[in-house]
């Protein structure tokens, strides 16, 4: 089963990341750079990014002629997707225990943030009766 995992960022600001000391940053991104190498040594990350801030943000839909209508920047936005995973694994269990790792990614002075995960499966199509 497919699983994303969505990590958040409380928002009212720039990403938190940026005002901690420089070696914190770095510690911070080579958990990161560690975990996807694992997972991916496993065969269970699919795929995984980071996001750009919600100063860069912008909601697109169609206009009533199909061409794109264009709003925003939403960097007062109060809540926002910093960065995302996708995994294949066996269980439900499985994906939240490793959302549960991500979550302890370290942050200033090395004490793990314990931040929010989200995680959702990801349906594989709509169900058969709607085919």
């Amino acid at each position: 089963m497919k699983y994303m995992l969505m990590m958040n960022h409380p928002g009212q600001g720039q990403y938190q990341i940026s005002s901690w000391p420089q070696k914190d940053i770095k510690a911070h991104i080579q958990f990161m750079i560690s975990f996807a190498k694992k997972l991916s040594a496993s065969g269970e990350l699919v795929a995984g990014e980071g996001l750009a801030g919600p100063d860069q943000a912008k909601l697109i839909r169609a206009g009533n002629d199909g061409k794109p209508i264009t709003d925003g920047v939403f960097a007062e936005s109060k809540e926002f997707l910093v960065g995302y995973w996708i995994i294949d694994v066996e269980s439900p269990e499985r994906a939240y225990a490793i959302a549960a790792e991500a979550s302890a990614a370290p942050g200033p002075g090395g004490k793990p943030l314990n931040m929010g995960i989200e995680v959702r499966q990801v349906m594989s199509g709509p169900p058969p009766e709607f085919m």
